[in-house]
Formats: structure tokens, C-alpha cells, sequence
């Protein structure tokens, strides 16, 4: 019964030490996309106040240009992910 609790105490940490660097990368990877959110978003009000003097004019075009643009970012970091060392 001894080498059975052994192994389920080494199995649990090993599920333990893989949900922490799940854990890791979600955390990192939400502060590192609020803080160029919050970037982004200060360079667009700097950039419209400079050139329009009040609220930036976003177009339908534009949106659909930066949404492409993000799924293909969104889709390019994904697949680091699949990459074997």
C-alpha cells in the first residue's frame, strides 16, 4: 500500500507542476494583452486629438482591416504552441 500512496504522491505533483505552467501562461499572457490594449488605445486618442482635435473617425473598412489583422496575430501565436523543441 506504501509504493501505491508513492505513486499517486508523484502523479499529483506531476499533474500539479502541468496546470501551473497552464496557469502561468494565462496570467501572462492577460497582463501582457492588457497592457498593449491599454497602449493602443492611448496611441489612438494621442493620434486623434493631434490630428482631428476630438474622437477619432473609425471606419467600417478600418475595423474589419484591424480585425483581420488581429485573427491573423491571434492565429500566428497560436502556433507557437505546435512548434517541437
Amino acid at each position: 500500500m506504501n509504493r501505491f500512496d508513492k505513486t499517486m504522491n508523484q502523479e499529483l505533483a506531476a499533474m500539479d507542476k502541468q496546470e501551473n505552467w497552464q496557469a502561468k501562461v494565462l496570467i501572462t499572457g492577460a497582463i501582457i494583452g492588457a497592457g498593449v490594449g491599454l497602449l493602443t488605445s492611448w496611441l489612438l486618442i494621442r493620434t486623434s486629438r493631434e490630428t482631428r482635435g476630438g474622437p477619432p473617425a473609425i471606419t467600417t473598412g478600418d475595423a474589419i482591416k484591424v480585425g483581420i489583422t488581429t485573427i491573423g496575430l491571434v492565429r500566428a501565436i497560436a502556433a507557437l504552441g505546435d512548434r517541437r523543441a
